[in-house]
This record gives C-alpha cells, sequence and structure tokens, in this order.
C-alpha cells in the first residue's frame, strides 16, 4: 500500500471526508486484485492512471467488469495518452475515448492559461446534465478541462452525457491540420460521460485527468477568447468533480422501499383475496439516500401500477412529508392474479421497481343486487309474459269446458 503525504490532493481529501477509507496502489502493483475468495475487497474503484497498458496482479479489464456486474462502482480519469485498457473498459460500458495523441480543442472557449494550442478548453453550466442528483452544486464559473475526447453510443440507453464541450469545440490532433472529420464535433464531444448498470452499478468516465487536480480546482479562470467575458476567482471544477464522487460512490441518487401496505377502504389489514370492483388503498414509503443520509423521498412522479397482463389502473401516487406515497382506486371488474407495480426510473436515480401480487375474485352470488334498476324493462317483460299466459290458460281452459257442455 502506497501512503501518500499530508496534505493530500483536495479530491482524495473530500473523499476521506465522507467516511471513505482510501487505499493507493500503483497500477502494476503486482499485488493488485478485486477480489479474493469470491467476496469483493473494495466497494469502489478509482482507476487515475490513464496510460497504463498493462495492470499488475490479477486486474484486468474483464476483472472490472465483472466488479461493476457484481454492484461495484467505478470511476475512471483518461488524458489524451490513453492505454489500450481504459479504452476497452469504456467501450464496454457505452463511450470510445478518441485516438492517442488527440486532444479536445475549441478556439472560441479556451482558459487564460493556455499556452497557444487551445486544448485547455472552457464549458459552462449549461453543459451539464439537467439533473439534480448527479450535479446539485454546479456553479456559474466555468469548468476546465484538459484531455482526450469521448463519445457516447446512442444505442446504449444506459449511458449519460454528464458534461458535453462547448458547440465550438472539436476532438483532432493539436499539431496537425485537419485532413479528415474528427470523432467528435460541438456537443457530440463528451468530457465526462457515466452509465448506471440495471444492477445500479455506476461507472463514471472522465477524459481529463487534470480536471480533477488542484491545480484546476483552484486556478482562476477566464475565457481568452472573449475579451469582455468575466473573470472567475476559482474554475466550477471542484463543485462538479465533487458531486460525481458523490452520486458515482452511492452518497447520493439511491432509492430504497421501507416499506408496502395495501387495504381495503376503512380497513387496516389486507384480505386474504379482493373482489371486482372494491375500493382499494395502496401505500409505499420511498427513502432516499443523500449525502450519506436517509430521508424522506418527495418527488411527485411516482406512479403506480395495477397490472395482470397489461396494467388496467395507472396512476400517480400522492406523496406525504414522511415519504409515504399513498393512492386510492376501484379495482377493476376483471378478476385474476394482478399485482402492485411501481417501477420508478429516473436519471440520477438508483432503479427502483417494487411487485406485490394480489388475488382478485368474482363476486359471490349473495353479493350481487337483487334488483338493478337498469334491468326493469327485463323484469316488466318477464312478469306480462307471466301474466298473459295465465290470462291465456284461463280463457282456452274456460272455452274448452263450454264445447264439452255442449257435446253432452
Amino acid at each position: 500500500m502506497q501512503v501518500l503525504k499530508k496534505p493530500i490532493p483536495f479530491f482524495f481529501n473530500y473523499l476521506e471526508e465522507q467516511k471513505h477509507e482510501l487505499v493507493f496502489k500503483s497500477a502494476d502493483d503486482p499485488s493488485l486484485m478485486l477480489t479474493k475468495y469470491g467476496e469483493h475487497l473494495y466497494d469502489h474503484v478509482v482507476i487515475f492512471a490513464p496510460s497504463v497498458e498493462e495492470f499488475g496482479g490479477s486486474l484486468n479489464v474483464k476483472s472490472i467488469t465483472e466488479f461493476i456486474d457484481n454492484g461495484g462502482n467505478v470511476l475512471v480519469a483518461g488524458s489524451s495518452a490513453v492505454g489500450g485498457p481504459i479504452r476497452e473498459l469504456g467501450s464496454d460500458c457505452g463511450i470510445e475515448f478518441d485516438e492517442e495523441k488527440t486532444a479536445v480543442i475549441d478556439h472560441h472557449n479556451f482558459d487564460a492559461s493556455d499556452e497557444g494550442a487551445h486544448t485547455t478548453v472552457l464549458t459552462d453550466k449549461k453543459n451539464i446534465i439537467k439533473s439534480d442528483v448527479i450535479a446539485p452544486s454546479a456553479t456559474e464559473a466555468p469548468i476546465m478541462y484538459k484531455g482526450v475526447g469521448m463519445t457516447a453510443d446512442n444505442d446504449n440507453p444506459l449511458v449519460l452525457e454528464i458534461l458535453t464541450a462547448s458547440s465550438t469545440a472539436y476532438s483532432y490532433y493539436p499539431d496537425e491540420k485537419i485532413s479528415e472529420y474528427p470523432l467528435a464535433v460541438g456537443r457530440n464531444t463528451l468530457l465526462i460521460g457515466g452509465q448506471q448498470s440495471r444492477n445500479n452499478a455506476r461507472v463514471v468516465f472522465c477524459g481529463s485527468l487534470d480536471f480533477f487536480s488542484d491545480k484546476f480546482m483552484m486556478s482562476s479562470v477566464q475565457n481568452a477568447a472573449q475579451s469582455t467575458s468575466e473573470s472567475y476567482a476559482r474554475s466550477g471544477n471542484m463543485e462538479l468533480a465533487f458531486d460525481i464522487a458523490q452520486w458515482t460512490f452511492k452518497n447520493s441518487g439511491v432509492l430504497r422501499v421501507v416499506e408496502i401496505k395495501h387495504h381495503l377502504a376503512g380497513e387496516t389489514a389486507p384480505p386474504a383475496a379482493y373482489t371486482i370492483e372494491q375500493d382499494v388503498v395502496y401505500s409505499i414509503k420511498i427513502e432516499e439516500l443523500n449525502n450519506g443520509v436517509w430521508r424522506p423521498f418527495q418527488n411527485k412522479d411516482v406512479q403506480l401500477e395495477f397490472f395482470r397482463i397489461d396494467p388496467f389502473v395507472r396512476t400517480y401516487l400522492k406523496p406525504s412529508p414522511n415519504g409515504e406515497f399513498q393512492v386510492a382506486f376501484k379495482l377493476p371488474d376483471v378478476y385474476g392474479v394482478f399485482k402492485f407495480k411501481v417501477d420508478y426510473d429516473r436519471i440520477g436515480y438508483t432503479h427502483l421497481f417494487s411487485s406485490t401480487q394480489v388475488s382478485v375474485r368474482p363476486k359471490q352470488h349473495t353479493q350481487y343486487e337483487r334488483f338493478i334498476s337498469s334491468a326493469y324493462p327485463y323484469y316488466a317483460s318477464a312478469f306480462s309474459m307471466m301474466i298473459g299466459i295465465c290470462i291465456f290458460s284461463v280463457v282456452f281452459l274456460h272455452h274448452k269446458d263450454e264445447k264439452k257442455i255442449k257435446d253432452e
């Protein structure tokens, strides 16, 4: 284990403040491994070795993807010298890195400290993903970036474009004339991308190792291409880097179901089976992990489906201050095996799924109404037929008796 001398970089100091126990190892350490005897040795992995060509020990791209498949979270930083393993890992997660020695270039948005290649680019708040869960602390100060460009796989629905470049940026070799169309142009140039897997494991790729450096976090920033641009005492890197760490390592945006209740209206306990057209009350209590503390979830877009093969009822749940969502509705006039299903999938949050199976039976014969007002015409026709038959029988029998008397 490599021990860093104090003071450690701001980013790692922040992780320690968040109660993470840090273990530092070099990328070629022969003792590197993520699992031992089938158990994870770490909850999260930070890979700040962009140019590595081969990891030490038993660590490789396959073991990292298995770590992710088993629920582990990974934060990766790249650079213009990105190596094969990082590139392969990004490809497995729907992120494609540009060629080695390329960089993101922006001739209209670069910092005053840039050395002339315009590779110390600036991007602002409007290019950050619109999610208060992933980036709640974003400031008006520009964000400094120096590194390789990336693109997201549009066919992968799990990929998140966390930070993109400005519309005037592109990714290419800084010292060469453009002879072919760049891999990424404008806002398609991905600076920070992520993925939340179906098992809720989170992976984030940043194409710039400098993005997390103390220098970029504490540096003053001004757009040198615009003489009238405002100067800021500090860039917005620190806030965004800390927010990304919070989200990647599941200190925010994590949802859990605490309690589920369902019963007939006016009762408190669920019956053995429901009956069609009964009034039912369903409630689910949801909590959200925010800054390491579980708090009642308050969003108003949680939906319930009363589901058989297809949903028969779909309705919004009403939140309460204690995080309990409730709704009352009438069961459909269809019997069978149903499910109360809550399937909540929103950007930044872990996928919340809850399913409760119940039986719905038809009414018993004693539960039907004896007389239905809409059936009065049928009742009238039935009684009129009975009366008509009686009259016909009396008349028929009377005429028959008279005939017998005459014959006698």
